[in-house]
């Protein structure tokens, strides 16, 4: 299915993108939408099919002409950016959803809406399936994001059911790859960015709790399947490989060669011991799966980043 116009909310960001890439390398026009508190334009490339405004998605969006995919991205992802803005980053996850669904309502396009798998919280189902209904502290330091997503989730089905839009949500579990921040508190850059200054690794509390990582390569495509399928979801997409952070802090010492020790931390609050998605429905419904090892999406990440991270 090719679409010929796309509009991405938080299209400047990491995960957004490689969406954009991935769209105009299937020749659709696409219409990028950031406000650049947590993009970059550096992260964008130069392709005259590619259009680029600022626009802060808690206020109604317009849009100029036919639209027919809707990729809702734009909420603060890393936990460094979510905890510096907590209000922003509610509104964004209510009011941010409410106007991509108007826009995507308006124009009669396919929407996605990406969700997490934080909506899980610190799970008491493992591995997680998209019937499981959660377990979150809905006043804790991470509940800002946590919340703002299931809000967006609630939204997203409220105007499948009212307004007949064409919805879909996908629950996105931990993405690593290019265009990280180094300085945005999530795992791999963080320690990513401490091997290659020869720093200590920092994990937080023992180390044991897990994590499943996805390169973004996979996730871009399991994302787009999503909008090629009339299915409303929630889909998880993930890696379904578990492993422990301190297991993740050694690969990364192995994969750069470098000599730094690891450091134990306080554990953070609020932080899932286990995370695991079970993607079997993304299997049968989408025909996607991970294909890059983490190793591999290690050494990717290091290769096209010799020359350091855009902000």
């Amino acid at each position: 299915m090719a679409f010929r116009r796309a509009v991405v909310t938080g299209g400047a960001g990491f995960l957004g993108s490689h969406v954009c890439e991935e769209l105009l390398r299937r020749g659709t026009r696409v219409l990028c939408l950031d406000d650049f508190r947590t993009g970059s334009r550096g992260n964008l490339p130069d392709h005259p099919a590619l259009g680029v405004a600022v626009a802060d998605v808690t206020r109604p969006l317009e849009v100029l002409g036919p639209v027919d995919l809707v990729v809702h991205l734009a909420c603060p992802a890393s936990p460094v950016d979510y905890l510096r803005m907590p209000v922003d980053t509610l509104r964004t996850g209510g009011f941010g959803t409410l106007h991509a669904l108007e826009l995507a309502h308006r124009k009669g396009a396919r929407v996605v809406v990406a969700s997490t798998s934080e909506v899980y919280g610190d799970p008491e189902e493992h591995p997680q399936r998209e019937t499981y209904w959660g377990h979150v502290n809905p006043i804790g330091p991470r509940s800002v994001y946590d919340e703002a997503k299931r809000f967006g989730e609630a939204m997203t089905f409220a105007y499948r059911r009212e307004h007949g839009v064409d919805a879909g949500v996908v629950r996105i579990f931990n993405t690593y790859g290019p265009r990280m921040r180094p300085d945005d508190g999530r795992l791999v850059p963080t320690f990513l960015r401490q091997a290659r200054q020869g720093e200590p690794l920092t994990v937080h509390g023992d180390g044991t709790q897990t994590r499943s990582l996805c390169y973004v390569d996979d996730l871009v495509r399991g994302l787009l399947a999503m909008a090629e399928s009339p299915h409303p979801g929630p889909v998880n997409l993930g890696n379904p490989e578990e492993v422990t952070v301190l297991e993740v802090a050694r690969r990364v010492i192995e994969a750069t060669g470098s000599t730094s020790t690891i450091r134990h931390v306080a554990a953070m609050v609020d932080d899932p011991r286990r995370r695991r998605p079970d993607i079997g429905l993304a299997r049968r419904l989408l025909g996607w799966r991970p294909e890059v090892p983490l190793d591999e999406g290690l050494r990717r990440s290091l290769d096209r980043q010799l020359v350091g991270w855009s902000r």
